[in-house]
């Protein structure tokens, strides 16, 4: 309960824009290192700017660099990277090599292919969304292995969807899905596996959003989505390690 009344807290001190000392939070973080995939725009930006404002060494990944002038404005480091592209990935880890990672965010994701029907769909056309969304946070949380063992936090989330929940399944968007739910599981055994090292492994939603995904219609700002993520990541531990949570530390059912 004291837990989550912190993520309440927490959440309020940063929507009104006061910076928060790690000691107030009563939180096991300092300010370190966050590594933030997809962060040149939407909620991985608003990730970006807020760690920023808490004295986090920020690195921002980005597909093209040098279109992420916001991420760079906000005294960020870049550093390039596609997710699908293993090449991608080993040469981001080769560039990191001796850099402790507190935190990793693995927050790139496409809405990827739909079609309006079961019967409808292109299933050569849903292997992208599964590279992205599933292999993708895999693929770059198995390059950052030893940099995330050498930090002091070892927090690692993948940001999902309740679009993923079986038991809220409402139909359609085969691909999102399906590709998320396979993101759970992989951070479910993940967690199992790393938990004796002192890892916490968790899966949050974000709620819906105003983003190139959520649409102009969404309810949240990216601003109150991630000021919400941010409490629940602060007070990560063993009790969150292989969760499914959303941007207020509720759990969503599997």
């Amino acid at each position: 309960m004291k837990k989550w009344i912190n993520v309440l807290c927490i959440t309020a001190a940063i929507a009104l824009g006061f910076g928060i000392e790690p000691s107030i939070a009563e939180s096991k973080d300092t300010a370190g290192t966050v590594l933030i995939t997809g962060a040149n725009r939407g909620i991985g930006l608003e990730f970006a700017r807020q760690y920023r404002s808490l004295g986090y060494h920020v690195i921002g990944t980005a597909r093209n660099p040098a279109k992420a002038q916001e991420l760079e404005a906000l005294g960020a480091q870049v550093e390039q990277l596609d997710v699908t592209d293993s090449n991608s990935v080993k040469a981001l880890a080769a560039r990191l090599e001796g850099t402790a990672l507190d935190i990793l965010i693995n927050n790139a994701g496409t809405l990827g292919y739909n079609a309006a029907s079961f019967l409808a769909l292109d299933f050569d056309r849903l292997t992208p969304s599964f590279e992205v969304n599933s292999l993708g946070p895999m693929r770059v949380t198995q390059a950052l292995y030893k940099n995330l063992k050498n930090g002091s936090a070892k927090k690692i989330v993948h940001i999902t969807s309740i679009m993923s929940s079986i038991e809220n399944n409402r139909g359609g968007y085969y691909g999102y899905r399906a590709s998320k739910v396979a993101l759970n599981m992989f951070n479910k055994s993940l967690s199992i596996e790393l938990a004796p090292e002192g890892f916490v492994c968790t899966v949050l939603h974000p709620g819906w959003v105003k983003t190139q995904i959520g649409g102009e219609g969404a309810r949240l700002s990216t601003k109150e989505s991630v000021v919400g993520m941010m409490a629940v990541i602060a007070v990560m531990d063993e009790e969150t390690n292989g969760k499914f949570l959303d941007y207020q530390g509720k759990a969503i059912p599997w």
